[in-house]
């Protein structure tokens, strides 16, 4: 078998080296950018997954396909001079979900061409997520025996199509959503999975995948998402405290082959991120708290160049959030209904419905018109102080920070928007290493 991060990152915890690995999950081009700069220049493996929703055999929202953004990514990391085989790609929650209003029958064939595209297109770590519902599934929470099965069919999937490609895939199982019934509540009110509810998930997977064939492959699972505790939404954030799933660890300890996956891991603190991983969620995915990042400097460059410019900036605030009221279908039915709350939600949401709408045309040209703006002006510092402060910080010395792109740190604003994704990542690494 060949080796695989994750192979060393389950072999490393179950020695007790509490090592981790952050999964990017975005497809912004300057998270995905900035995400293979700082693996890259803090040599380390970097793991970018995309959803079944971002990229399918459809195109997805992105509009790629698995093999197109896989060249996307490749290209970004060999401008970045990240190695081969510092990168990892995965594919996650694979199954119906795009599909769920279609009839199972058709859901799940949808979801056999999705698997086969993402293996066939070399991406490695595999999560077969077939908990949802589909339209003639009976109303709730699907039978977990009926999941299992599922699974293994499309295990059975992907094996052929690994065969075909001369490749090993490392699957994930399991999904952040505890099962009704089977779940224990956290101290904060939200839900920890049990241990019974993981070792059920275990044992029926490995008997559908035994079904499906492919018992052999069993041996390639390396990660179990289970919910620790952690959620976010627009009023609340939910944050880990060690210990709080330790009874999932200690559960965990009899399985030398796997780690757990945490997934919504987003606005977490350094110490809770470290919490999570020291209790054996060796796997953090983090997607919108990265773009939100993103947004919060390109709002805070537009409110500088404001102070510099005034009539003469590019407004780029107001040209996103006409692109959002434009074309809805992205936050609609995520935000208050309520207009005042709507608008506020456009702006400032956590769950960041408004990266959605980054690759529109009108908002692709106040970017770079708000960029070209301040390339032709000094940014004093009281300004990057007012409306920076972390980025500030840093100049001064006053914050650590992760490696800063060829060149040094500067107040150019490309290299701040990116930084401000950085910052993020930086909690990330030092909460795995």
């Amino acid at each position: 078998m060949t080796d695989h991060v994750l192979d060393r990152l389950a072999h490393d915890q179950h020695e007790g080296r509490a090592l981790g690995i952050t999964s990017v999950c975005s497809a912004h081009p300057v998270v995905l950018d900035e995400a293979v700069r700082h693996g890259a220049a803090g040599d380390y493996v970097v793991l970018i997954e995309a959803t079944c929703n971002q990229v399918n055999q459809d195109g997805g929202y992105t509009g790629l396909q698995p093999a197109d953004f896989r060249r996307q990514v490749e290209a970004l990391a060999a401008a970045r001079g990240l190695p081969a085989d510092r990168l990892v790609l995965g594919g996650d929650h694979l199954g119906p979900n795009p599909w769920k209003h279609l009839p199972a029958e058709t859901a799940m064939a949808k979801s056999e061409e999705l698997v086969r595209a993402f293996v066939t297109a070399g991406f490695s770590k595999i999560h077969l997520d077939t908990s949802v519902g589909c339209a003639d599934d009976p109303v709730g929470a699907l039978h977990p025996a009926l999941v299992a099965e599922r699974t293994g069919r499309l295990a059975a999937v992907a094996e052929d199509a690994a065969a075909e490609a001369g490749v090993e895939p490392r699957y994930v199982i399991g999904t952040e959503v505890p099962v009704p019934g089977g779940e224990s509540a956290g101290d904060h009110g939200i839900h920890v999975t049990t241990a019974e509810a993981v070792e059920e998930t275990i044992e029926l997977s490995e008997a559908a995948f035994n079904a499906a064939g492919v018992g052999d492959a069993w041996g390639r699972v390396r990660a179990v998402v289970a919910q620790p505790g952690v959620e976010f939404s627009d009023s609340e954030l939910f944050g880990y405290q060690a210990g709080q799933a330790a009874h999932l660890a200690r559960f965990m300890s009899a399985e030398p082959t796997m780690v757990l996956e945490a997934h919504s891991t987003d606005y977490q603190t350094p110490r809770a991120l470290r919490g999570l991983v020291e209790d054996r969620f060796a796997i953090l995915k983090v997607g919108p708290a990265l773009t939100f990042a993103y947004r919060e400097a390109v709002f805070a460059l537009s409110f500088l160049e404001d102070e510099l410019l005034g009539a003469r900036a590019s407004g780029v605030r107001d040209v996103l959030d006409r692109a959002m009221v434009d074309e809805p279908q992205y936050w609609q039915s995520f935000y208050p209904a309520d207009p005042e709350r709507a608008a506020y939600a456009r702006k400032y949401s956590r769950s960041d419905r408004s990266r959605y709408y980054w690759p529109v045309r009108s908002v692709q040209d106040a970017v770079a018109r708000m960029t070209a703006n301040l390339l032709d002006v000094r940014i004093p510092d009281e300004l990057l102080s007012q409306f920076l402060p972390r980025q500030y910080d840093i100049r001064q010395g006053r914050r650590a920070a992760g490696p800063p792109a060829a060149g040094g740190r500067s107040n150019g604003p490309e290299a701040l928007m990116r930084e401000a994704v950085g910052v993020v990542l930086d909690d990330y690494v030092a909460a795995t290493r």
